[in-house]
């Protein structure tokens, strides 16, 4: 099965954070699939006095279980896995708060620097085919926990491409693809 993820594509004429990711999935015996995703991301962060931007690209690598599956169709169904991720990206801080003269903010920038990003995934999913085509609907939500990430000046990160924007070691993601089954 090759997937892309439409939801995130859509979303991003619509807001700075452009994501484009694929899949592909195979069996490897009855109920138990495997999985590799790849995608790019390029992001911006402006929040809380912070202004930031990274792009770069990721990979992920796991495996998924059919918890549930249609006795007509075994591809449509229930399924729960899990991935382990990375990302190498560039980053630069054009703005970061920091107390000036006499308690007033002052801003810091940061140049272009390349870092690299690695987490956890689970996986919690559905998957649909569209009427008697080679065509599947699949949606799943992605609780992530970051593992271990580089460090510019000893920032934590604001952008993670392929993880999020947040600089807490939980973050969670949501897709919606279109599947071709070969």
């Amino acid at each position: 099965m090759l997937g892309i993820d439409v939801l995130n594509v859509g979303t991003g004429f619509f807001s700075d954070r452009k994501l484009y990711q694929a899949f592909l999935s195979t069996e490897i015996k009855p109920k138990l699939h495997g999985v590799i995703d790849v995608g790019v991301e390029k992001n911006k962060y402006d929040k809380n006095n912070y202004n930031a931007s990274a792009n770069g690209v990721f990979m992920k690598l796991g495996t998924y279980y059919m918890l549930i599956a249609d006795p007509e169709n075994r591809n449509n169904g229930f399924y729960v896995g899990g991935k382990m991720a990375g990302s190498l990206y560039t980053q630069e801080y054009f703005a970061i708060p920091v107390k000036g003269f006499l308690g007033g903010d002052d801003f810091v920038s940061f140049p272009s620097s390349k870092q690299s990003a690695y987490w956890l995934e689970a996986i919690i999913g559905a998957r649909v085919q569209l009427f008697s085509t080679p065509l599947y609907v699949d949606a799943n939500f992605q609780p992530k926990y970051l593992v271990y990430t580089t460090k510019q000046e000893n920032i934590q990160p604001m952008i993670l491409p392929g993880f999020g924007s947040s600089s807490s070691p939980f973050g969670t993601g949501f897709s919606w693809s279109l599947i071709y089954h070969f």
